[in-house]
């Protein structure tokens, strides 16, 4: 027997070590040599850099909560514990200041580091791939030129050991992340532009794309699948789905796409969460083209596999019961001592300042974890200079677990609106996510102590 287990010991230590040798090796096979150079004090191409960086939004991702741009630290929680992201400031000690172009076009396009080891999959590469080599010099030229140098040490993961272990995931990338290019949908210039910033720079399938078991995307085009771009959950929010069903965007025209990608708001409804900082740091900036772009290749995209194309109609007899007081729940009760005053009895609130609630497709998702989190943990609009000022959504954690069920069931199954029922048990699970969440910027203070039991709470 004893000797039995040293074979297999052996065995499984020689694996191992031919596993972690072959690791090695792959990230060489992934990187490729541009044969461009880059004149990073070139005015037009610094430009036209920041402006690319826009559109691939590296701002949101890179800059943490309250910290200086590009200089990372923002946490993602992962079911397996946070990762941080990098500086990408031109430091040269802490950022990528001695990166050459093509370490950094690798590491753009291929999740390869300077240090040839496999970048987390948490970096779009999988959609950045796509773009032009031209593209990512032009980025090049902006980072080292025009982005102010920030001296700030990268924060290491909170993965357990042995899932921090960085050379597994060339295996990943080798699985999930082949390499690829673009490939036009249509002929059409508009839509091709659209299907590029939607598929590459804007890289909008890593939210609103499906994971699977290794956590990739299940599908990184349209022509790959109907999952691509059908919703997803990512932070606590529901990314919706961007497809021609009723929970999607069939209720959307292109105009209102385009309003929202500039301004974060429409007449019915607004940007919270990570869509608010999307909007904030990136696509507010577009060119009117390029929205129009995005929103028509949306707009082509057939609902997504098993979705309601329509709803069932249903007759609005919620505004005529709250405004005759009529109050024959609890949940009606804590939306008029609540919610009522900004979202009005009919469920319409006020176009561009307090969003619908009647009608939005936010709200009756299939999912109910963006309700849940904005009514427990608040919010706040994008800030832009083209519309008014930002609002924001105060935090109602202090309301019990059966009160806020309660509320958010009767906010998703009134007026016109049909959803799912909401548990207690999705409550407490949202205020233990909550918990574990950072608050900077947000109506609920750091490290609160929130009840995770309601039994006896006093509803006065």
């Amino acid at each position: 027997m004893r000797k039995w287990l040293r074979i297999v010991l052996l065995v499984g230590i020689s694996g191992v070590l031919l596993a972690f040798l072959l690791a090695q090796m792959l990230p060489h096979w992934r990187s490729t040599s541009s044969g461009i150079v880059v004149d990073v004090d070139d005015p037009a191409l610094v430009e036209r850099g920041e402006y690319i960086a826009r559109t691939a939004d590296c701002m949101a991702c890179h800059t943490t909560l309250g910290g200086e741009e590009f200089a990372g630290g923002l946490p993602m929680l992962t079911p397996l514990g946070a990762i941080y992201s990098t500086n990408i400031t031109p430091d040269v000690e802490t950022g990528i200041g001695s990166y050459t172009f093509d370490e950094f076009n690798n590491a753009i396009k291929h999740g390869v580091r300077k240090d040839g080891s496999a970048l987390y999959p948490a970096m779009p590469f999988p959609s950045y791939q796509i773009m032009p080599d031209e593209d990512v010099a032009a980025m090049y030229a902006y980072f080292m030129s025009a982005v102010e140098p920030v001296r700030r040490a990268n924060q290491p993961s909170e993965l357990p050991p042995v899932l921090n272990w960085r050379w597994p995931l060339a295996y990943w990338q080798l699985l999930f992340a082949p390499k690829r290019s673009f490939v036009p949908e249509t002929d059409d210039p508009v839509l091709t532009r659209g299907q590029y910033l939607v598929e590459g720079p804007g890289h909008c399938g890593s939210c609103h794309t499906g994971r699977g078991i290794g956590f990739q995307e299940v599908a990184l085009s349209h022509s790959e699948s109907g999952e691509y771009l059908s919703g997803a959950i990512i932070d606590g929010w529901r990314a919706k789905s961007l497809r021609g069903e009723h929970r999607g965007l069939g209720t959307w025209t292109t105009e209102e796409l385009v309003d929202f990608f500039r301004t974060g708001r429409t007449d019915t409804t607004a940007a919270f969460g990570a869509m608010a900082e999307v909007i904030e740091h990136s696509t507010q900036y577009m060119t009117g083209e390029d929205l129009h772009a995005m929103a028509a290749y949306l707009k082509t995209l057939s609902p997504a596999p098993g979705r309601e194309v329509t709803l069932p109609a249903k007759q609005n007899l919620t505004t005529q019961k709250l405004l005759d007081g009529e109050y024959d729940s609890r949940g009606a009760l804590l939306y008029v001592e609540y919610c009522q005053v900004c979202h009005r009895a009919d469920g319409k609130g006020v176009p561009r300042i307090f969003p619908a609630l009647a009608g939005n497709s936010a709200v009756y998702s299939r999912y109910p974890d963006s309700v849940l989190q904005i009514t427990m943990g608040g919010g706040r609009m994008p800030d832009t200079p083209h519309d008014r000022m930002a609002f924001s959504m105060p935090a109602f954690h202090m309301l019990a677990d059966e009160d806020i069920a309660e509320v958010v069931n009767f906010i998703r199954n009134s007026w016109t609106n049909e959803a799912a029922e909401v548990t207690v048990d999705d409550v407490v699970a949202m205020r233990h996510f909550l918990s574990r969440k950072p608050r900077v910027g947000t109506d609920l203070p750091p490290h609160l102590p929130v009840p995770s039991t309601t039994q006896g709470a006093n509803h006065e």
